[in-house]
């Protein structure tokens, strides 16, 4: 074997003959052996040199007939043994009405619209199969439906593209139809709405649609003869506005804001008045803005006496206590006014309770401990706080003041009235004396 170019073993024993001549051509034998000898020959093989189809008559590549006429599209082959020749349509379904004569040529007779396409003409025998086609256009027929319709979805709208049928013979023209998909299945139908495509033209953009709704589109071709089939419906969504998405917060990061009460609040009686003094929170993690200071008299409600001292600060003056709610008042408006037959209230002693908080930005802290005052011994001082039983100098001046005016002015009308009926009383009388001298006369 290795004499002969393309002749080979292989490991199972085959023979390979790369390239059939005639040196090919006998009988052939095998013999197994190994190393206790062999069983024998095998039975001998014949092999035989055999010819594969060949066309000797090739049908052309296009034919055009009108619609009713015949057709005939010769195809021959040859081969050893002689080949069988067969007709086929490409992509019909089913055995087609088609003939072949005794030269296996086709016999389209008469020729119709579903004739129209590709045919293939197949040759075959023992050895191989071989295959030419042709392509038969029949003419004076509506327009073929088109082929590889493809959507694509744009916002709001959407493009539709087609590759055009064979036209039947004449001009053409398309319309694309289209329509949302029934979102209720029950329902019996729903309306297609169709444009039209401006000639020569194989795509068309379909606008006004709805966002993020599904819609069914498909093709029609027409020309003078009528329309053709409707394409392939093809669906498709077409885009909406695009949706912003706005990155979460991040989550609030907790601040804790320490600041403990002030400390260590006392109080001292002076000349001046009473004195306080405390010290500065022992924790604050924030600046310190200042303190407030808080008041109540006999266990009453806690009332804010001031609320500006600087954080800077440790002591505050309170420059002045009463030792009653309303009776000091009520004394010098009555001495004013001149009312002897009224007697002032006997002063009583109060009890009053001091306490503070300091604050930064808008926290605020505890209240530190409280101090007790109370005005037993004490000289009265004039009074500034802001309880609501008590009135500052400046109103009670003016409450005194306005009084006083007003019965200035009630006893001024009053002697001003009694001197006008004095007058008018003596002129009356006047007047009735020279009357009744005048008679008398």
């Amino acid at each position: 074997l290795s004499q002969l170019p393309g002749w080979s073993v292989r490991p199972d024993g085959s023979i390979v003959i790369a390239t059939g001549n005639d040196d090919a051509l006998g009988l052939y034998r095998c013999t197994p052996y190994n190393s206790y000898g062999t069983a024998g020959e095998s039975r001998p093989t014949r092999v035989l040199l055999k010819d594969p189809p060949a066309f000797t008559v090739r049908p052309k590549e296009e034919y055009f007939q009108e619609v009713g006429r015949e057709l005939v599209i010769p195809c021959a082959a040859h081969g050893d043994p002689p080949p069988t020749v067969t007709w086929l349509k490409v992509g019909s379904v089913g055995k087609s009405s088609a003939q072949v004569d005794g030269n296996s040529s086709l016999v389209l007779h008469p020729l119709i619209k579903e004739q129209h396409g590709v045919w293939e003409c197949t040759a075959t025998n023992q050895v191989a199969s071989v295959t030419t086609a042709t392509s038969v256009h029949v003419l004076g027929t509506s327009p073929h439906a088109v082929t590889n319709v493809s959507v694509l979805p744009l916002l709001l709208a959407a493009n539709i593209s087609w590759e055009p049928g064979f036209d039947g013979g004449y001009f053409q023209r398309f319309s694309v139809w289209y329509t949302p998909l029934a979102r209720y299945p029950p329902r019996a139908h729903h309306d297609w709405v169709s444009l039209s495509v401006p000639a020569g033209a194989q795509h068309l953009l379909v606008e006004n649609l709805q966002p993020d709704t599904t819609y069914q589109f498909s093709v029609l071709a027409q020309n003078k003869l009528g329309s053709g089939p409707f394409s392939q419906i093809v669906t498709s969504v077409p885009r909406g506005f695009p949706v912003t998405t706005v990155p979460p917060e991040p989550p609030a990061m907790t601040v804790h804001v320490f600041l403990s009460p002030p400390r260590a609040l006392t109080a001292n009686e002076t000349v001046r008045g009473v004195l306080l003094r405390w010290e500065p929170p022992a924790r604050a993690s924030v600046a310190l803005s200042g303190y407030a200071l808080e008041l109540r008299q006999d266990k009453g409600g806690w009332e804010v006496l001031e609320r500006s001292i600087p954080g800077t600060d440790t002591q505050v003056l309170v420059p002045g206590l009463i030792k009653v709610r309303s009776g000091r008042v009520l004394v010098r408006v009555r001495a004013r006014c001149g009312h002897r037959g009224s007697r002032p209230r006997v002063p009583q002693d109060a009890f009053y309770e001091f306490r503070l908080v300091a604050f930064a930005g808008s926290y605020i802290s505890d209240p530190s401990n409280t101090v007790n005052v109370s005005t037993a011994g004490m000289e009265v001082y004039p009074s500034r706080t802001q309880l609501p039983e008590l009135l500052p100098q400046p109103v009670l001046a003016g409450v005194i003041g306005g009084i006083c005016f007003l019965s200035v002015a009630v006893i001024f009308s009053t002697t001003a009235a009694c001197i006008m009926n004095r007058r008018r009383a003596a002129r009356v009388r006047k007047r009735r004396q020279g009357t009744g001298r005048g008679a008398g006369g």
